[in-house]
């Protein structure tokens, strides 16, 4: 069976997903749709044949085209979006955020409680080889229990994107919400408990403040600390900044036990690096483990996430023909958002944030 995808939304993360399924053979894009020509005429270049496009997802939905959908419009338009593609009673691949809101979010929920198809998150980090393999080492405790785990990210400022929707907070739910979720969903999957409080320090320092739009200056955060404390006494660190470019690893992760720590980094796209290395250092005798991890150049190019887009496409494929439960759930994409608004409400009042505060 060949899974027919139809992709709303044709902007760059709607160009690196054909990319990918271009490459898998149990799928093929069927459709696509967009309001804004030119990203819907990259996007149909990217075909060795021709397919139906469209200039509303309306028109998209009421062909009947698709076993899947792709949503990957700007953040603040996929709780609209998504009313009316769930009419369609098709699968759905979610780019991060779920919403913009922790409120959209869960109305979503409440209109989705009974649906038949399968509700997917689009979370990439969980897919990025390095990663997977530092999670199986961290599940399997190899370096006994869990007690703090920290994420880096420096990288280049958020990118151009239609109609600059993506420089105000309000159209993407804030810098800690649009760009932090998925860090913040990593956190939960690692961990495997859920978080308790949350403080974090950020502020825009660097990035587009010389910018206008309709005569408004950016108010997206471009740097940060945030602290998470979970349940289960574990303690998480993200350290972000959006204005270091040329790093050779975009990310860096690393995870401390009772008996060690794993270290691991993800080149960053432009570095053109095809391999990282997954590091052990055991406390007893200072032995030390590392193992390199590759991925095939065929998927490297295919998109600008370490491979993570191809295999997180395969995990939803199987999960469509094995008639499984999603590996990124709706609820998993709910709570990412709700330590997001917690981060940036954290930032606005100076304050440590409970989680109780958001009824999850």
């Amino acid at each position: 069976m060949t899974i027919k995808y139809a992709i709303v939304g044709t902007g760059t993360m709607g160009q690196e997903h054909i990319r990918n399924i271009e490459i898998i053979e149990e799928a093929e894009v069927v459709a696509l749709s967009d309001t804004n020509n030119k990203s819907l005429n990259e996007s149909l270049a990217l075909f060795k044949k021709d397919i139906p496009s469209f200039n509303n997802h309306h028109d998209l939905i009421n062909e009947n085209l698709a076993d899947a959908y792709i949503v990957a419009t700007p953040n603040n338009t996929h709780f609209e979006v998504l009313k009316d593609i769930i009419k369609s009673n098709a699968h759905l691949l979610i780019e991060k955020p779920l919403c913009t809101t922790l409120q959209d979010c869960k109305e979503f929920a409440n209109l989705t409680k009974n649906y038949p198809g399968i509700i997917w998150t689009a979370m990439e980090y969980r897919y990025m080889p390095p990663i997977q393999k530092m999670i199986k080492e961290i599940h399997n405790k190899t370096i006994g229990k869990l007690h703090m785990l920290s994420i880096r990210e420096h990288r280049f400022p958020f990118l151009d994107k239609v109609d600059d929707w993506n420089r105000f907070a309000i159209n993407t739910g804030g810098t800690l919400v649009e760009k932090c979720c998925h860090f913040f969903d990593l956190m939960r999957l690692i961990v495997q408990s859920e978080p308790l409080k949350v403080y974090a320090s950020g502020s825009q320092d660097v990035n587009h403040l010389n910018e206008k739009y309709d005569g408004k200056t950016p108010d997206i955060i471009d740097n940060a600390y945030v602290i998470i404390d979970f349940k289960n006494g574990v303690r998480a660190l993200l350290d972000l900044c959006m204005f270091a470019e040329n790093s050779k690893h975009q990310e860096e992760l690393c995870a401390v036990g009772a008996k060690g720590k794993i270290e691991t980094g993800v080149p960053s796209h432009q570095s053109g690096i095809s391999s990282s290395h997954i590091r052990i250092g055991f406390r007893k005798n200072n032995e030390v483990k590392q193992e390199k991890i590759t991925v095939d150049k065929t998927i490297l190019e295919a998109g600008h996430h370490h491979g993570s887009t191809f295999y997180e496409h395969k995990a939803f494929i199987n999960a469509i023909l094995n008639n499984l439960l999603p590996e990124v759930s709706l609820n998993d994409g709910l709570v990412a958002v709700a330590i997001g608004e917690a981060a940036e409400l954290s930032i606005k009042e100076n304050r440590v944030v409970l989680m109780s505060e958001f009824s999850l």
